[in-house]
């Protein structure tokens, strides 16, 4: 599944991911963002795995934003607007 969104006065998040027993799995968000450090992508990608795919958009941004390290700098880029993308890759399914 395929999912873009591009953050009003951001940049675009892109979501691929697929859904294994109603849970997200294989996620990899991508895009023409910057993070510091460049692990915190990984760390976003973990956060999103294994939660329900019929998930609120609030449950997917705390989880965005409790798994990232306090130091964390998002350029472009929102919890947000990575819950939104995932949600369009999931609407992309139906």
């Amino acid at each position: 599944m395929h999912g873009e969104y591009k953050m009003p006065g951001g940049k675009l998040v892109v979501a691929d991911l697929q859904v294994v027993a109603g849970r997200l799995a294989s996620v990899q968000i991508s895009g023409d963002f910057f993070l510091e450090p460049d692990s915190a992508l990984e760390q976003i990608n973990r956060a999103l795995t294994g939660l329900p795919a019929r998930g609120l958009r609030t449950d997917r941004i705390r989880a965005i934003s409790n798994s990232l390290d306090a130091g964390v700098q998002m350029y472009g880029i929102s919890a947000e607007a990575v819950a939104i993308a995932v949600e369009r890759a999931l609407e992309d399914a139906q």
